[in-house]
């Protein structure tokens, strides 16, 4: 029998992206005689590629304007793909799996797109972990989740015992000191942010463990993490926008804790089992938290929790009110 073609649309952002992993598990468990084609942003290609069953990789790119979408439609069509899954709610995603005559379009029913997909359920209702909200879209598919629930929520990546090294060497960190990663940005907005000082406070704190702190996220991130080492009472290691997401990965399985806001290197540090403290403000942890131990959230109580937004409009007491000592104290319960 020929194998068939599915072209999976996955998430824009690095934290839903990897939160969609147990499902594209699910999907393979489903179809592990087909070809998977995985379809969004450059740097998702790093991302799942260590999976080991994806056969090809459809970058997104930039699309500006309408021709761009109708001739990248066109080009989807030319690689005859049989099923398309969509991981994503937008509208303009299905229309372009429209466009691009997928015959079977298989995707949640939301943004007014239910027309253009050929099976369409609806979204579970209620607060639902992402990781179930992506796998009971295939539930809902009648396809089977993956048996091996222990390993879902993993990513197979090699023991190599000079990976630490290389690190310490690419990056000119102290191999023989615990590595505790900050990540204080969120691309999401500044509502997701603990303060720059509450971070920098943390790391006069965390002195005593004689950990090599080191800030990660994107360029846009750097100055961010230039601000918190400023305001350190000694230089702190800022790699914001140095590192590629395969050494991201690779510095978050050597580290020994990741203290982070509601993101991606927050699900990155859960995906790969290490420690991670996340601190939560207006969104839900129910919905987008560690998915497994070793974790432990932090999050205060605002009357106006869960807002979403991306800016806070008051005092941002749901993060703010979060002291330095307490991430501390949840801190040393995995440094001991």
């Amino acid at each position: 029998m020929k194998a068939m073609k599915i072209l999976v649309r996955v998430p824009n952002w690095l934290g839903d992206a990897v939160l969609a992993i147990p499902a594209i598990k699910d999907l393979h468990y489903n179809f592990s005689h087909d070809q998977i084609v995985i379809m969004g942003q450059p740097w998702a290609q790093d991302l799942y590629s260590p999976l080991g069953f994806i056969s090809e990789f459809v970058s997104l790119g930039k699309i500006n304007h309408l021709r761009d979408f109708f001739s990248f439609a066109q080009n989807l069509h030319q690689q005859q793909f049989e099923l398309g899954l969509l991981l994503t709610n937008s509208f303009s995603s299905a229309f372009l799996f429209s466009l691009a005559r997928i015959p079977q379009r298989w995707g949640y029913s939301q943004d007014g797109r239910r027309l253009l997909l050929t099976r369409a359920p609806s979204p579970p209702a209620g607060p639902v972990h992402q990781v179930e909200y992506y796998r009971q879209l295939l539930l809902a598919l009648e396809c089977r989740l993956s048996s091996d629930d222990s390993e879902v929520f993993s990513l197979p990546l090699p023991e190599d015992p000079r990976q630490r090294d290389a690190l310490a060497e690419a990056f000119q960190l102290d191999k023989k000191k615990p590595w505790i990663i900050f990540h204080p940005g969120a691309a999401y907005g500044p509502a997701k942010r603990w303060p720059a000082r509450h971070f920098a406070q943390l790391a006069e704190l965390l002195a005593q463990k004689n950990a090599e702190i080191v800030l990660v996220g994107t360029q846009k991130e750097f100055a961010l993490g230039a601000q918190i080492s400023s305001l350190a009472p000694f230089p702190l290691k800022n790699l914001c926008g140095r590192t590629s997401l395969p050494q991201l990965i690779k510095l978050i399985q050597q580290a020994h804790l990741v203290v982070a806001n509601d993101s991606g290197p927050l699900h990155l540090a859960n995906l790969v089992r290490t420690p991670v403290v996340a601190l939560f403000g207006p969104t839900d942890p129910r919905q987008t938290g560690p998915f497994r131990p070793p974790a432990q959230v932090l999050k205060k109580p605002a009357p106006c929790w869960p807002c979403w937004y991306r800016t806070c409009p008051f005092d941002h007491r749901c993060l703010t009110s979060i002291t330095p000592e307490e991430v501390l104290a949840s801190a040393e319960k995995f440094l001991n």
